[in-house]
């Protein structure tokens, strides 16, 4: 395996490889101090990083064989020298995880070219330039081997994204009740906390994780053992007093922001304007009735109303040789007339700001409370803005560069945006973080997010936090901190290398990965596996396919088999003509179902059972260390 990479998903990515697989990784690197952010991570820690990780691997083996190798090539730019000396016309799967999107798309046609068998794994923000480059690159590779398609060969393509990726996550970790949510099929599945003994619900799908237990015994490093992942019954029912991590297919039905897609009265003329027009239509009512009171043939309701809207736009004939009451009346329909003048030009006026200000970034509503405060609108925050907002949930974006990128999204979403720097005073209050249900911090300075982050909790020490930290030791620290001095609140410390590296390394290893859940500091896979050529799947029932701590069969994809299970399933929900329309995901499979060559199935794995099952683990003792 050969990773091109510039930052910390790089680096973590070899790690993934190599300790999870059991993985040959050549690591490509820039030189020492020209990394893409050397001010978090010194760019000298590479070398001291991949010498621990093999250091830990002479341990894990623990049976007096050596490591498998690991590389370093430094270059300041990947070329096909480069490419070359890492080996890439030899290797499986080739990373490209660098910071910029040109620099990929180069080094992935260069590194086609030398080997068009090679499986490429490719970091891009664009999306749509992503579909193109995959395209083209299975085309390029099903060329030079004629009579045989890319993913016969296993010289696929896979475009990913690290904010697609760590978004979800980011995300829900911010929401009550969806802490954890994995997107499959257009179904949205949420990994919910859940503390106590409980009834599973409807809408339960399995038990994820136990979550760690304070009052165990110690583990033998002095700490508290780490939570348990994909329990067995037995061991849920032993553990029915501990946290559990339950995954359930819900959808989010939170409060809205006000005026999302229309402009209303309210939001179109202001109260004091509102109540300027209601006296107006009154004067003139009254106007009306004097008039027909004090006319001697006693005038029709419409007529008299009429005659009172002439003379308050004086357009009407003078009342001369008419009675004074009659006269008195016009003079008063004129003075109404006066002052509506200024009443209509100043509605029209506040139309015109506001059709103006829905053009521009909206300011937070004045009673908004419970929303979400978003720090950040970079390309993280972008992706998780787009994810809050099509769960329904009312967000406040706070961002320093009126260019930012994320600004046109809240724009078009109407989406409340303070411009300002968060570490100035008044800039948060601006947010309503005081009335605020979580914060995410997620701009690309670790200081601005953890400022940000103590001064949210000095407000209100109850409010769920979720921070962006670049590196995940800083984040440990940082996450250990608060939850010490903030017991009662929930506190969330991400790296988004942390959460993104297992999506990057399952695609290398050539399986769709749908999602990562992460689990205290671990984390668990979503992922789309064939169940031909596993046999610790294929012939197998779902019951016999499980394996406790290491995966786990979720779903049935109906689409990849030409029938229906032979079990038989609950029926699916009409559609608007009354027919019935199958899911392509069957989610509810019975037990007893045996699993068949040409299935395609969604497993829940922890990564070293993802290993497992792809028959690459390296070693069984250092499994069952994982999973005590």
């Amino acid at each position: 395996m050969v990773v091109c990479g510039d930052d910390a998903l790089g680096r973590r990515l070899a790690t993934e490889l190599r300790s999870v697989y059991g993985e040959h990784v050549t690591l490509v690197l820039p030189p020492a101090g020209r990394g893409a952010r050397p001010t978090v991570v010194g760019r000298a820690r590479a070398s001291a990083f991949i010498g621990r990780v093999s250091a830990v691997m002479n341990r894990a083996a623990g049976n007096g064989e050596p490591a498998l190798p690991e590389r370093l090539v430094e270059a300041d730019e990947v070329t096909d020298e480069v490419l070359a000396d890492a080996g890439v016309e030899r290797a499986a799967a080739l990373a490209l995880v660098h910071d910029d999107d040109e620099t990929n798309i180069r080094t992935a046609l260069a590194a086609r070219r030398l080997n068009p068998r090679l499986r490429l794994v490719i970091r891009l923000y664009n999306r749509r330039l992503g579909q193109y480059l995959e395209a083209v690159l299975d085309q390029a590779a099903a060329l030079a081997a004629p009579g045989m398609s890319a993913r016969e060969f296993d010289a696929s393509t896979t475009i990913l994204s690290d904010a697609d990726t760590a978004a979800p996550a980011l995300a829900a970790a911010a929401v009550a009740g969806t802490s954890k949510v994995v997107e499959a099929e257009g179904l949205i599945l949420r990994a919910a906390e859940r503390t106590g003994p409980g009834v599973p619900g409807r809408s339960d799908i399995c038990t994820l994780a136990l979550l760690s237990d304070p009052s165990a015994e110690p583990a033998p490093d002095g700490g508290v053992p780490g939570p348990q992942l994909l329990p067995d019954e037995e061991t849920v029912a032993a553990g029915a007093a501990r946290g559990r991590v339950v995954l359930e297919t819900v959808s989010y039905s939170g409060p809205d922001l006000p005026g999302r897609r229309s402009v209303p009265l309210g939001h179109l003329l202001s109260r004091r304007l509102r109540w300027s027009f209601a006296g107006l239509v009154g004067a003139v009512l009254a106007l009306a009735v004097a008039a027909m009171l004090t006319t001697s043939d006693r005038d029709y309701p419409l007529h008299a109303v009429y005659l009172t809207l002439l003379d308050l736009f004086s357009i009407n004939e003078p009342a001369t040789g008419e009675p004074a009451a009659r006269q008195i009346l016009q003079l008063l329909s004129g003075l109404v007339g006066l002052l509506l003048l200024p009443v209509l030009f100043a509605a029209v006026l506040e139309a015109l700001g506001t059709f103006r200000s829905n053009s521009a970034v909206r300011r937070p509503p004045r009673g908004l409370s419970g929303h979400v405060v978003l720090l950040g609108l970079g390309k993280i925050g972008t992706r998780v803005l787009a994810r809050l907002r099509e769960l329904d949930i009312p967000v406040v974006c706070v961002e320093s560069d009126p260019d930012a990128r994320g600004l046109a999204l809240a724009r078009r979403l109407r989406v409340p945006v303070v411009l300002g720097d968060v570490t100035q005073e008044g800039v948060l209050e601006a947010a309503k973080v005081h009335r605020a249900h979580s914060l995410l911090a997620l701009t690309s300075v670790d200081t601005t997010n953890l400022e940000a982050a103590l001064y949210a909790r000095s407000v209100d020490p109850g409010l769920r936090v979720v921070m962006r930290l670049y590196d995940d030791d800083f984040a440990t620290a940082v996450y250990r901190t608060l939850r010490s001095a903030h017991p009662r609140a929930t506190t969330r410390s991400r790296s988004v290398s942390y959460l993104a590296a297992p999506a990057f390394a399952g695609a290398m290893m050539g399986r769709q990965i749908l999602g990562a859940i992460p689990v205290e500091r671990r984390v668990l896979l979503i992922a789309a596996v064939e169940v031909a050529g596993h046999p610790q799947l294929a012939g197998r029932t779902v019951a016999e396919a499980f394996r406790p701590g290491a995966w786990r069969v979720l779903a049935l994809d109906t689409g990849s088999t030409g029938s229906a299970p032979t079990i038989p399933a609950p029926a699916p929900p009409p559609d608007a003509r009354g027919t019935a329309t199958p899911p392509r995901l069957l989610w509810e499979l019975h037990p007893g179902y045996v699993l068949r060559p040409e299935d395609r199935v969604v497993v829940a794995a922890t990564r070293w059972g993802l290993a497992d099952l792809l028959g690459h683990r390296p070693d069984a003792r250092a499994g069952d260390h994982a999973h005590p």
